[in-house]
């Protein structure tokens, strides 16, 4: 199991940095006994010229707030200082290549009823590769995406992620790498933790939003395929065409950008060196580190 702190390692809680193996949470939190909380993931890495960037922290914590007020948790705190706060707790920890996780949780409630105040962690650990850095071999999931008329996708809540833990955890029990999980609809959805995109003939194809959550580093991958003139589409679409591509991948904050060998066993035709998707993640590298980038393929 991954080591998350050890005696040293200082987290941020209610407004105070405490070491974390001396950190109290209330064991009657709604957040415990319901899943009822929100969080981000977000990434800090060391850059080009040595210094430690946190990125897209704006638009992380913005995402936070706006989980909260979809599930109707307060949210009294402000992106600027959450930023602030997690900037020194990378340095308290040495830290530059890492992970972030801020968390909204409830307080003691085991009723239904709206709560009227929130409480706040943020917890930082060395990040390196969420899902390696080999190509990886994804299953169609048996399990979906929420109903988004059950649950509000576009919040990051922390009850959402059971069904990606079973998902994941049943791919990998049957020798894949990761899950690919359709929606109520039986269009393809997204994985466990991340967005997807696939390749044919030159250009990119992804799920529209709706049934998704809408990853900022998806967002990151339109931008870059907007100032590289990559052609790209948002529509639904079913695992039959995927079958039919030449490649996929996977985006997300933890997951970066990473290429697929195959889909239920069925290897993609082309190889990943020559895609249009290699070209997106040796660019989402260079953005993430501030490093110049020029596309080594043309396309």
């Amino acid at each position: 199991m991954t080591s998350y702190y050890n005696d040293q390692t200082i987290l941020y809680l209610n407004g105070s940095y405490v070491k974390a193996n001396e950190a109290k949470v209330d064991l009657y939190s709604q957040s415990i006994h319901y899943g009822y909380a929100v969080f981000e993931g977000i990434r800090s890495y060391r850059t080009a010229n040595d210094r430690t960037r946190i990125f897209k922290a704006e638009e992380h914590f913005q995402r936070l707030k706006k989980s909260s007020e979809a599930l109707n948790i307060p949210y009294p705190y402000e992106a600027e200082e959450l930023i602030s706060v997690s900037y020194e707790l990378l340095k308290q920890n040495k830290l530059q290549n890492a992970y972030i996780r801020p968390l909204v949780y409830s307080p003691a409630n085991m009723g239904f009823t709206r709560n009227t105040e929130s409480f706040l962690t943020i917890q930082v650990w060395e990040m390196g590769n969420f899902l390696g850095d080999q190509l990886l071999k994804v299953m169609t999931s048996s399990f979906e995406r929420p109903n988004p008329r059950a649950f509000k996708m576009e919040a990051k809540a922390a009850g959402h992620y059971v069904n990606s833990i079973m998902a994941s955890q049943d791919a990998k029990a049957k020798g894949y790498d990761e899950a690919l999980l359709n929606d109520v609809n039986g269009f393809v959805a997204e994985a466990p933790g991340a967005n997807m995109f696939f390749e044919k003939n030159g250009k990119l194809y992804t799920p529209p939003l709706g049934n998704i959550l809408p990853g900022i580093t998806r967002a990151t991958v339109l931008e870059i395929c907007r100032e590289l003139e990559i052609p790209v589409e948002e529509k639904f679409f079913k695992t039959a065409e995927l079958y039919e591509a030449e490649t996929a991948f996977f985006c997300g904050t933890a997951a970066e950008v990473i290429g697929w060998a195959s889909l239920d066993g069925i290897p993609f035709r082309k190889d990943w060196n020559t895609t249009v998707g290699k070209i997106i993640q040796e660019a989402y590298k260079a953005r993430i580190t501030e490093k110049e980038f020029k596309p080594a393929l043309a396309f």
